[in-house]
């Protein structure tokens, strides 16, 4: 199955999202990166329909979400957009940008846990 070809300015979103990454994604980032996590490759800010995924692994449509605090200020959106990429197949771990910084290791156990499944 081909993928739709993703519009120019989605792409240059995502691509200005990678240059204004938060301290928590820069810091899972480089435990994700190169296939560090039991051979995963993961991807960084990437693009599927009309959202951009923090990280998203491709071989097991796992998607990696970190949440600052925007994101509990309307959780309702975030409901909708992860019923939308489970419709696509796409599951969705979430975690606080504190649990990226100061819980790494659970985040990645957990991270590659649901990879397995």
């Amino acid at each position: 199955m081909r993928k739709p070809p993703i519009d120019e300015e989605h792409l240059e979103f995502s691509r200005a999202l990678r240059r204004t990454s938060t301290d928590a994604e820069l810091y899972l980032w480089h435990r994700l990166r190169g296939r560090q996590l039991q051979g995963l490759k993961f991807r960084r800010q990437h693009p599927v329909g009309p959202f951009v995924l923090d990280f998203y692994c491709m071989e097991t449509c796992l998607a990696v979400e970190i949440d600052g605090g925007q994101h509990y200020l309307d959780p309702r959106r975030d409901q909708l957009r992860d019923g939308w990429l489970a419709e696509q197949g796409i599951r969705v771990l979430r975690f606080s940008s504190r649990e990226a910084l100061r819980e790494t290791e659970a985040v990645l156990e957990r991270i590659l846990q649901a990879a397995k499944r």
